[in-house]
């Protein structure tokens, strides 16, 4: 009988999801006739990881197994795992070997002061993120780069909730879908740590209710531990620009990230940069004269 248990749940689709990508002639069988599934049977992962089919299928339907390490290395070298799936797999199977009833610490996700300071100092586009992609601090120029968060509920300054729901996004990331499959990744980490936070449910449950995308993309079970990339922009004012982004850790386990966005000095990506700066500062300074021109004329005495 299947039992509630957050992590044995969350192995179970992961091992669905990786038996599902791969085909029988990846891993040296042959087709056969009358396949009824895309993927390789369960059977079939069974007798690769030298398990039986009844321990295999009760593993994926999330009961309490408790597979050892050896056993997690027979699967993951069934399913064709890479190194951060083969991580992943051993974090979901020894937080499933824990009692369900286990209640994770969660401390809330602060910025650091002096991290808020750095973030202003910064020349370059920079935000700090929650462990569930919530932007928790940003600077000038990520406002100016990516739109300004203030303008968003605070329970909507997520950048996966940005990404599935703004319909200006596309046009403004180019390679949408290579971005979502990164978060989405990101997204899943955080997961395996922890299942039901509040608010990894909130935003997993909304954007499925809202998202056919989200949905679609969600199912596919892709995990990576992303720590830097490349992404492209297409900006109103400056166009498009290519910038490297990475991630690094702030203090807590697991805490916030300070996401950065960078240019090679001298290219043409560094001058939209710098002038995309520029344009921001002379709005910046512009609405500045204009509010005390407005508080001026306010203080001013009525004559009858």
């Amino acid at each position: 009988m299947a039992v509630d248990h957050a992590y044995a749940r969350e192995l179970g689709d992961f091992l669905r999801a990786r038996r599902g990508r791969l085909r029988p002639q990846d891993v040296g069988l042959e087709p056969g006739p009358r396949r009824k599934v895309a993927g390789l049977r369960r059977e079939e992962v069974a007798l690769l990881a030298g398990l039986s089919t009844d321990y295999y299928q009760r593993m994926e339907q999330g009961r309490e197994v408790r597979p050892s390490d050896e056993v997690l290395d027979a699967l993951a070298s069934a399913l064709d795992l890479d190194d951060e799936e083969r991580r992943h797999l051993f974090t979901l199977a020894r937080a499933a070997r824990r009692p369900a009833a286990v209640r994770t610490r969660r401390a809330p996700e602060r910025v650091p002061d002096g991290t808020r300071r750095l973030l202003h100092v910064m020349g370059t586009p920079a935000v700090v993120l929650g462990r569930h992609l919530d932007v928790l601090a940003w600077n000038t120029l990520a406002e100016a780069l990516l739109g300004d968060p203030a303008t968003l509920p605070p329970g909507r300054r997520n950048m996966l909730m940005v990404l599935f729901e703004d319909p200006g996004t596309p046009a403004r990331c180019p390679d949408w879908e290579t971005t979502a499959l990164q978060y989405i990744g990101m997204l899943r980490a955080a997961v395996a740590t922890d299942p039901t936070h509040p608010r990894a449910t909130t935003i997993i449950g909304e954007l499925s209710i809202r998202s056919a995308d989200f949905r679609r993309l969600w199912a596919r079970h892709e995990v990576r531990e992303t720590v830097h990339g490349t992404k492209l922009f297409r900006h109103p004012q400056v166009g498009e620009l290519t910038l490297d982004w990475d991630v690094y850790p702030l203090p807590g386990n697991p805490g916030p990230v300070l996401l950065v966005y960078t240019a090679e000095p001298g290219t043409a990506d560094d001058e939209r940069v710098r002038l995309l700066a520029s344009l921001h500062a002379s709005r910046d300074s512009r609405t500045a004269r204009l509010s005390e021109a407005a508080r001026r004329r306010a203080l001013e005495p009525r004559t009858p």
